[in-house]
């Protein structure tokens, strides 16, 4: 988790806040938290990074989209950096 950027962890929350999100419902999403507009050329090679990192899985909604998901390690991986987070952070 500490190899990533902010913005491959903020993809991360995204998705496992959404049940098999598509890449258009990460990015609208995102771009809701994000001050300037994210790009397809910046969203999609990072969530390539994760899913070759073994944290998001893709699959295939129909010939066109494609969703994400956490894997299991993916999972892991987050509660761990909320655990580490929420012992420096109470809000």
């Amino acid at each position: 988790m500490d190899q990533l950027t902010g913005f491959q962890r903020d993809l991360l929350y995204v998705i496992a806040g959404k049940d098999r999100p598509s890449g258009q419902e990460i990015l609208d999403d995102i771009n809701t938290y994000i001050d300037q507009p994210v790009t397809h050329g910046r969203l999609y090679p990072n969530l390539d990074t994760l899913v070759e990192k073994e944290l998001v899985e893709k699959g295939q909604l129909d010939r066109r989209t494609n969703y994400y998901a956490l894997t299991p390690k993916g999972r892991r991986a987050l509660q761990r950096r909320q655990e580490w987070v929420d012992q420096y952070v109470d809000v």
